[in-house]
């Protein structure tokens, strides 16, 4: 069974990888299949028999491969057809989460009940933003707005769509898993509460995790952890502090954090202990029902309870399916291998979500059991005698729980540098800490704070809290509490995989030792490097803004930082530094910020933070964040800076030094033009200028306009990309950095047309996601990454 199981997961993950869905006629290509495994069976001879157990795998691989694709193709059948993206629709539904509030409105979930159009099909459940309008009355009904409450809005919507860069967070998938079919926000006026609440379960469950929200806030108003109390208590992750995820990172405890497998099961596993307790205390009970039945089924319960306060998520199911498997078995008087029972589980979790091998932490809840099992089981009592007396029990306890926390950070550290490309160093003992108090005090106390109208309650598991944060913030100020690399290759995480399983054989297994080498590579072996006179350069995907880098054989710049998105989010923390870490950059010998518009220095700051910047070149002011944030040479873009690196040219155009004392010159036109010359071909980045820089720049230095691959200035709009400017840098490949139906109207038509006209060949960030460009020996290569990395979801 269990290898059966395994590959039938093989085959769902195999459809993830998909580039595009397999025409599902194909499927019945396993009938013929299944007849000819059935009639080997029933042959006779050696031979048959191999074909027939060689064949039973790969059957049950393609049959994991096409339910999940047609499971996926149900749900991209319910994504938003085109044709009403950016129209305004009248719709009736209900509000189908918490609304989260944040600094421009408010975001929930919405069930579309009704269409007022005819001739709309939208999907089931959408997402929304309803922003603060220009006064303060715009947004009244918006700040009430509740879960279950029924509305009728002027919506316009958009298809699922994400930033697409190399290492970075998949918003398609997230929202492909969430089953949300389009994204979009309310429309000014229009929006009429039909009613208070909508008596569905769903609805009433999702009012109730409110009350239950707003019965914390109430409670501990102002307290800096009392979001923490709320994500333990009902799932709202969305009330911990981006500060205080940072700290829960570092210290490797973030899975505590939340509605997590372990609190889960920590629930299941006391009531369950609890009723076994009560149950054999009555033999008129124990006569009905025997204890252990009893005991499964209250786990049970009290598990698919908590998963309901916690709003169903899906993680918190995962754990249910987990804990559901468990209790079925128990009663049934089937546990003959916990690794049955783990397969089993894995099996329905699969049938449910197949999106779930989409998630890490999938990959990391399961593969924490399966540590657990493969270090655990059979070599509690292995090699000594059983100790007698209380205290030796408690000490052997202590050694043996101390053996699994080691043996988990082993050997999940491969999979944490693949997806976060760092692991806490202090994680073993943070969560020496933190697991017992969290999940033994916190948690309960929460939970009972919750439902009993006792504040003192609510402020003793703060006050709890407070001691831990106390204790983490202890660990994570520790000499190297964090191990940040780049991304591992995927063979070199294969090996490291392989060596930690060895190093975890039973003591008396020789050599164990050899697993080391193994890990090795995955620390050792660097990502590619450009070669001596060769640059690669990658326009990220950063929506509506532009940042990108530049990297020669030792050397990197980055080219403006990306927009803010909010105050606890911006380009330069959500794409930049994740992408820098993982491909193995450790410091930034230049930045330039190329003027001080929010969509090109937004993340500035947060770049300045997160990694050593040797000097920024800018045309922003000295009273700019940015300015005041770097330590390293902070100087002005002026015409006549160029240096070179690695057989790389560098050389600044715009703007002039005697231009700063202008005041009326618009920061637009003072950005910083830079190209970058290789054997091969040029570049040209020109920021937001405008006409009037462009004939500054034809007047200037029209020869060195010349270039193979351009950056539109100004993100295609129609100030900028004039006629003679085009002839004159004659590019081969134009890149437009633009967020999907931006509010702008980038690209501008006529601006396109130009290009098209020219015979440039033009790459859209919104289309291709982050253009690479790579000028080597080999020439000039100019791909998209979603062409490169392209999944089923990602919109086309």
């Amino acid at each position: 069974m269990r290898s059966n199981i395994i590959a039938f997961a093989l085959g769902v993950c195999l459809l993830q990888q998909q580039p595009q869905l397999p025409p599902l006629v194909w499927a019945l290509l396993l009938l013929p299949a299944l007849a000819l495994w059935w009639s080997l069976q029933k042959a006779r001879g050696s031979r048959a028999v191999f074909v027939a157990a060689v064949l039973l795998p790969a059957l049950i691989t393609a049959t994991g491969f096409f339910y999940a694709a047609a499971r996926a193709q149900w749900r991209l059948d319910e994504r938003l057809p085109a044709q009403f993206e950016g129209v305004d629709l009248s719709v009736t539904g209900v509000v189908a989460g918490l609304p989260q509030a944040f600094d421009g409105g408010v975001r929930f979930d919405f069930d579309l009940e009704q269409v007022d159009s005819a001739a709309a099909r939208l999907p089931r459940r959408i997402a929304l933003a309803w922003y603060k309008g220009a006064s303060r009355e715009a947004f009244h009904d918006a700040a009430f707005i509740r879960a279950g409450e029924r509305w009728r809005f002027t919506v316009r919507l958009k298809r699922p769509h994400g930033s697409v860069n190399p290492y970075g967070f998949d918003y398609e998938s997230w929202l492909m898993q969430r089953d949300v079919g389009a994204t979009g926000y309310v429309r000014p006026g229009a929006a009429v509460r039909l009613d208070d609440l909508v008596p569905r379960p769903a609805y009433l469950l999702q009012r109730g995790r409110e009350i239950l929200r707003e019965r914390h806030r109430a409670a501990l108003p102002d307290y800096p952890y009392g979001g923490i109390l709320i994500a333990l208590a009902i799932g709202d992750q969305n009330a911990i502090d981006a500060r205080q995820w940072r700290l829960f990172a570092r210290t490797g405890v973030s899975h505590l954090m939340s509605i997590s497998g372990l609190h889960v099961t920590m629930v299941a596993s006391l009531l369950a202990a609890l009723v076994h307790w009560l149950w054999r205390r009555s033999s008129a009970l124990m006569l009905a029902l025997p204890a252990r039945k009893a005991s499964a089924l209250a786990g049970f319960v009290a598990a698919l309870a908590y998963c309901l306060i916690a709003g169903y998520a899906v993680p918190a199911q995962r754990t249910l399916y987990m804990v559901g498997v468990v209790a079925l078995a128990l009663w049934a008087g089937r546990v003959s291998s916990v690794s049955r029972v783990l397969c089993a589980a894995l099996l329905l979790v699969l049938l449910l979500d197949p999106w779930a091998v989409l998630a890490p932490g999938f990959w990391l809840s399961f593969g924490a059991v399966a540590v657990i099992l493969y270090v655990a089981t059979g070599r509690l009592r292995a090699g000594r005698a059983p100790q007698t007396g209380h205290g030796r029990d408690i000490a052997g306890s202590v050694v043996q729980w101390g053996r699994v926390q080691w043996a988990i950070t082993l050997a999940l550290a491969p999979l944490l540098l693949v997806w976060f490309q760092q692991m806490s160093l202090v994680s073993p003992l943070a969560n020496a800490m933190a697991i017992p108090l969290v999940s033994l005090v916190v948690t309960p106390l929460a939970l009972a704070g919750s439902v009993l109208p006792f504040d003192f309650i609510l402020e003793l598991a703060h006050a709890v809290m407070a001691a831990q944060m106390w204790l983490l913030e202890w660990c994570a100020a520790l000499p190297a509490a964090v191990w940040q690399q780049h991304a591992p290759e995927s063979w070199t995480v294969a090996l490291a995989l392989a060596g930690t399983a060895w190093m975890l054989l039973p003591r008396g297994v020789p050599a164990r030792w050899l697993g080391l080498p193994l890990m090795l590579p995955m620390f050792t072996v660097l990502p590619p490097v450009p070669a001596q006179g060769a640059l690669w350069l990658t326009v990220l995907d950063v929506g509506q803004g532009l940042a990108i880098f530049a990297q020669t054989r030792r050397h990197a710049l980055l080219y403006d930082t990306g927009p803010a998105y909010g105050p606890d989010s911006d380009g330069g923390s959500r794409v930049i530094l994740p992408y820098l870490r993982a491909s193995g950059v450790a410091q930034l010998d230049a930045m330039i910020v190329t003027h001080d518009d929010n969509d090109h220095a937004g993340g500035a700051v947060s770049v300045l933070a997160g990694i050593p910047v040797a000097a920024l070149y800018t045309s922003v002011p000295q009273t700019h964040p940015a300015w005041l944030a770097a330590s390293g040479y902070r100087l002005p873009c002026a015409v006549g800076g160029a240096w070179d690196w690695d057989g790389v040219r560098f050389e600044l155009l715009h703007p002039t030094a005697d231009s700063y004392a202008v005041e009326r010159i618009k920061s637009n036109d003072r950005s910083c033009v830079l190209r970058i010359a290789t054997a091969q071909g040029a570049v040209l980045l020109t920021g937001d200028i405008e006409a009037r820089s462009e004939r500054q720049l034809l007047a200037r230095t029209p020869a060195a306009l010349r270039a193979d691959v351009l950056l539109a200035p100004h993100h295609s709009s129609r100030t900028s990309s004039t006629p003679e400017f085009i002839a004159a840098v004659q590019p081969r490949w134009v890149v437009l950095p633009v967020g999907y139906r931006n509010r702008f109207g980038h690209p501008k038509e006529q601006v396109v047309e130009r290009y098209r006209a020219s015979g440039a060949r033009m790459l859209r960030t919104d289309n291709a996601g982050a253009v690479l460009v790579r000028m080597d020996g080999e020439g000039i290569s100019v791909q998209g990454y979603r062409d490169i990395r392209r999944r089923y979801w990602h919109a086309q």
